[in-house]
C-alpha cells in the first residue's frame, strides 16, 4: 500500500478514532514503533473541538531570526516553488512544518489568517508545528492548528527548505508520511499498515471496557480488578 493506494474507506476510518487511540492500536500492529513516530512534547491546538484530521504530509523548514539571504527574485521563486509543492500530491493533506531557530523557535508566525487561507485553499486540513502560530479568530475555517507557541509577530519569517525530513516536537516525518492528529497531538502511521488500525484499535477497546465497567462498579475492589484483568485477557 502507497500514499496513493489508502482506499478512502481506510482513511474514513483512521478519521473516526482518536490521536490516542490510533496510538493504541498502532503498539498492538507495530510494536517496534510503540516509543517513536508521534509528538512527545505539548502542542497548542487552536480548535479542540474538532474532529481528527488524516492526510498526507507536506513539509517544510521555516526561520524567523534574521531576514533570509536570498535575494528577492530568489525569494519569489522559492515561494512559488513551496506553495506549488504544498498543493500537489494525494488528498487530503497536512502541512508538517519545523521551525529551526533554536532556543529563539516561534521567534515569528509562519501561520495566520492568509496562510491558513492559501494552504486550506490547496487541499490542506491544517498544520502541525514546533513554531508559532498567530491571528487565531481569523484563520481559515475548519483549519486545524496544532503549534508550539502563539506569538503576535511574523518577524523575519520564511521558508527555507520544503519536501525534507523533519522533526516536529520529536515527531519525525517524511514527505508523504501518512499522519493523524487531534487535539492531543499527531502520529506517523505507516502505511503498509493502515488499513489494519481500527480492527486493532476496536480490540484494544473491548479489552479496556472490561476494566473499565467494572471500576465503575460499586463494590469495586481488588479482587474484581483481578477478575477484569483476567477477562481482558480474554478477549481476541
Amino acid at each position: 500500500m502507497t500514499e496513493s493506494t489508502v482506499p478512502p474507506n481506510v482513511m474514513q476510518e483512521l478519521a473516526t478514532l482518536d490521536t490516542p487511540t490510533v496510538c493504541n492500536a498502532l503498539e498492538l500492529v507495530v510494536p517496534e514503533r510503540r516509543g517513536e513516530g508521534y509528538t512527545v512534547r505539548p502542542l497548542f491546538c487552536l480548535r479542540p473541538e474538532m474532529e481528527p484530521i488524516v492526510g498526507f504530509a507536506r513539509t517544510a523548514t521555516v526561520s524567523a531570526i534574521k531576514p533570509s539571504d536570498l535575494s528577492a527574485a530568489e525569494a519569489k521563486i522559492l515561494n512559488d516553488q513551496y506553495y506549488e509543492y504544498m498543493g500537489t500530491g494525494p488528498a487530503p493533506l497536512i502541512n508538517v512544518i519545523e521551525d529551526i531557530d533554536g532556543e529563539y523557535v516561534g521567534y515569528g508566525a509562519w501561520w495566520g489568517e492568509v496562510n491558513t487561507s492559501i494552504h486550506h485553499g490547496l487541499g490542506s486540513l491544517g498544520v502541525i508545528t514546533n513554531g508559532s502560530i498567530r491571528d487565531l479568530p481569523d484563520s481559515s475555517p475548519g483549519f486545524q492548528l496544532l503549534a508550539g507557541s502563539v506569538s503576535p509577530s511574523h518577524a523575519y519569517i520564511h521558508v527555507v527548505e520544503f519536501n525534507l525530513d523533519v522533526t516536529v516536537m520529536g515527531m519525525k516525518v517524511k514527505h508523504n508520511d501518512l499522519i493523524h492528529a487531534d487535539q492531543h497531538g499527531a502520529v506517523v502511521i505507516p502505511i503498509e499498515v493502515a488499513g489494519k488500525v481500527k480492527a486493532a484499535a476496536e480490540k484494544i477497546a473491548a479489552q479496556e471496557a472490561i476494566i473499565i465497567s467494572a471500576a465503575r462498579e460499586p463494590g469495586f475492589d481488588i479482587n474484581r480488578l483481578r477478575q477484569a484483568w483476567k477477562g481482558d485477557k480474554e478477549i481476541h
